[in-house]
């Protein structure tokens, strides 16, 4: 058994896909994919001061309708929170972004009956970025039907400059689309009246290291043991950005952690960097939230996981006054 100078993945044993971790005032909220909450609302809330152990505070989103809601992530700017989702089925829509707002970080918050990207027919996985002069940016993923040189047809993210926390400049530029065997969805899908080959990347989540823009990204399928995190590198939010070859940075350890990915990135209490993603369970029953460490051979990241084995714990945030 762990001490308490440890901690054991997952640290949140009930569903909890995509996490997305928002530090504000000396705490961790955490907000994730899974069933509808016992209060009605969409989105676990999740509050912590020391990223391991973790209670949770209802639920975040008030339905505005539909039927899928998706990864949630959650941006503060002037005294309001701003979650950005994706949702299907609302006004006869496949799954499109959109963003809701709250004055806590636990909600509830309010849809603001706008569509970030109102001209492409599928739109998720949203990631608000601010740079350090002050500008917004907002990631996405959306789909490709087209083989244009080596990248293949499916979803890849796209990054468009955000001119309110309510609206993108509408001009999204490529970040990466699918490149590699191993970010294969499925072969020979039925989509847009047509068959093709499907790949999938998404799941953008910005880190910056040493002046460089790293997007990290989860490829594969989500239900299988393809699917996992890699990256690609620029010198500026915008772009052009430089893919990584080679297999992903963590992926799935057969009978302990299946299909590990859809991370969030954040400074544990002590400043270490630290990436937070879901992976099955070896039953492939729920996926978890799971918590490691992100380090760097210089300009290389290294991701310490995903491990089930008893790790190092990190000190907890003092309380706010």
């Amino acid at each position: 058994m762990a001490s308490t100078d440890t901690y054991i993945n997952p640290v949140y044993t009930r569903y909890m896909a995509d996490p997305f971790v928002l530090r504000h005032a000396n705490r961790y909220y955490a907000y994730g994919t899974a069933p509808k909450q016992a209060d009605g609302r969409h989105f676990p809330v999740l509050e912590s001061s020391d990223l391991i152990n973790w209670q949770p505070r209802g639920g975040a989103l008030i339905p505005p309708g539909g039927d899928e809601f998706w990864a949630p992530e959650v941006a503060y700017q002037d005294g309001l929170f701003y979650l950005y989702y994706s949702v299907r089925g609302l006004e006869g829509r496949d799954h499109h972004l959109r963003v809701a707002t709250s004055k806590q970080p636990i909600g509830p918050f309010t849809d603001c009956s706008l569509r970030l990207v109102p001209d492409e027919p599928f739109t998720i996985d949203a990631h608000p970025y601010r740079d350090v002069d002050g500008t917004w940016y907002l990631f996405y993923s959306q789909d490709f039907l087209s083989q244009d040189g080596d990248w293949r047809v499916g979803t890849g993210i796209v990054v468009d400059r955000m001119v309110s926390m309510t609206a993108l400049e509408g001009k999204p530029q490529l970040v990466v689309r699918p490149f590699a065997d191993w970010q294969l969805f499925q072969s020979q899908r039925a989509m847009y009246d047509n068959v093709y080959d499907w790949y999938t990347i998404e799941g953008a989540a910005l880190r910056v290291h040493n002046g460089r823009y790293y997007c990290f990204y989860s490829g594969g399928a989500w239900e299988r043991e393809n699917y996992g995190v890699s990256y690609v590198v620029a010198e500026h939010p915008l772009g052009p950005y430089q893919r990584v070859e080679g297999l992903p940075l963590i992926r799935s350890i057969p009978a302990q952690v299946i299909g590990p990915g859809h991370n969030s990135f954040t400074h544990a209490p002590n400043e270490e960097e630290v990436i937070v993603y879901h992976g099955w369970d070896a039953e492939k029953q729920n996926r978890l939230m799971r918590v490691d460490r992100l380090l760097w051979n210089g300009d290389k990241p290294i991701i310490n996981g995903p491990t089930w084995t008893p790790q190092p714990s990190f000190s907890s945030l003092p309380v706010a006054e």
